[in-house]
């Protein structure tokens, strides 16, 4: 029996492929962006070349946890150089993420995520008493620092519709942060973009004269980005957690609320339109300032991280292993892990959001997998949409499409 080797293809659309030595070809077509409400359904097309193929085709299904959930086959029997469609069809899933996989005489050939209705994924609440005591005290203690803003045009980076400015700060525990601010060169008040940067990005400017009727700053938070030269935390996610009080994401929850600070503190911000974005750890930190801050006019953050632990945890592999090794070398047992982790949760901050919510999520994400993006999601109470790209795992920010969806959003939202 000849081998029938298959590709899953994104969003309806199909692009043939040829496999072994070029005889036969197949495509999974995807509809619905494979988020679906009640059946679940995959058209497969099978091609043959020169030579006729028969064999079983089967659909294995599990959780995203990776609990099996079935397993169906159909038989094929695919004439010379003709094509013929297997199809599969599952209901009554309950709501969640799942992996599906593509085998061939019980070959694995492709894999792929689906969702079934992401809205009612339920995480189970683990926010302590004391959360919001917690992170009250540590507004507190930042409001006390002298944020002692300076600003050094970079001439080289400005342009004729907007000056350049790289900006040192004091944020909480007296550390000094960083970041590039482009502002209009007109006169007038403007809505002000603040984005959050991903977990160890090198730092990046606005383009002066992309546009020139917005003011945009890029926040390097603590020992990251533009900070790195004087980073003293190491392995960021591993620093300090042995103790809610050290650990690293305390500060760097407080270094966004500070780029907050920075840009309302602006001569041309207009303080009805500050807008908030940022991916993986800078949509994390997008989703906790937005909670922390009700200055935010709207907020927009796409793959969001640190949201979940106990689940995402056992969906990824990092961060698990370097927070579960200082756990480890901290003394602390899983429970007492979770128990600290459960004030650095992102779903446990989105219930106090007071603004429109935009979430991008790529579906085939490994390193912030859907479940954890919609266990924060969830939690928000406000208006709020979701954009899926199913073809894209982690990186979201290639998709010209998130990017006019954010546009669009904001413009929305901008107070006139």
């Amino acid at each position: 029996m000849k081998r029938l080797f298959l590709t899953a293809v994104l969003a309806a659309m199909i692009f043939p492929a040829a496999f072994g030595r070029g005889l036969l070809s197949a495509e999974v077509v995807c509809t619905q962006n494979w988020i679906y409400d009640d059946e679940v359904f995959f058209n497969v097309m099978l091609n043959a070349g020169e030579q006729p193929a028969t064999g079983v085709v089967t659909l294995r299904v599990a959780t995203d946890k990776g609990t099996p959930v079935c397993r169906l086959s159909q038989s094929y029997s695919v004439a010379a150089g003709a094509v013929q469609q297997v199809s599969f069809s599952l209901s009554e899933l309950p709501a969640g993420f799942y992996r599906a996989t593509l085998v061939d005489d019980e070959t694995e050939v492709s894999a792929w995520n689906f969702g079934v209705r992401p809205d009612e994924v339920v995480s189970a609440a683990d926010a302590r008493d004391d959360f919001r005591e917690f992170w009250q005290q540590t507004l507190d203690e930042l409001s006390k620092v002298d944020p002692q803003y300076r600003l050094t045009k970079n001439r080289a980076r400005s342009g004729k519709l907007r000056d350049v400015y790289t900006v040192e700060m004091r944020s909480w525990g007296g550390e000094t942060i960083r970041g590039y601010y482009v502002v209009p060169r007109a006169k007038g008040k403007f809505p002000v973009i603040v984005t959050y940067m991903g977990y160890g990005a090198e730092p990046w400017c606005p383009e002066a004269d992309s546009r020139g009727d917005v003011a945009e700053f890029v926040l390097s938070h603590r020992g990251q980005g533009l900070n790195k030269p004087t980073n003293t935390y190491g392995d960021w996610v591993r620093y300090g957690v042995g103790d809610k009080s050290t650990f690293y994401y305390r500060g760097a929850f407080m270094d966004a609320v500070r780029a907050i600070d920075f840009a309302a503190s602006r001569e041309k911000t207009d303080l009805r339109n500050i807008f908030i974005d940022g991916g993986s750890q800078g949509g994390a930190l997008t989703l906790v300032a937005a909670a922390l801050d009700h200055r935010v006019a709207a907020a927009a953050p796409f793959v969001p991280f640190l949201s979940d632990y106990p689940d995402y945890f056992r969906l990824a592999d990092w961060p698990a292993a370097p927070v579960k090794a200082a756990a480890a070398e901290a003394g602390m047992s899983d429970g007492e892990l979770y128990e600290m982790l459960s004030y650095f949760d992102v779903k446990n901050f989105t219930p106090y959001i007071e603004c429109p919510v935009l979430m991008g999520f790529g579906l085939q994400d490994p390193v912030c997998p859907p479940h954890t993006n919609f266990a924060g999601y969830n939690n928000i109470t406000t208006e709020k949409r979701w954009v899926v790209f199913p073809r894209r795992g982690h990186n979201v920010e290639q998709e010209p499409s998130w990017w006019q969806a954010r546009e669009e959003f904001f413009a929305r939202h901008t107070t006139r």
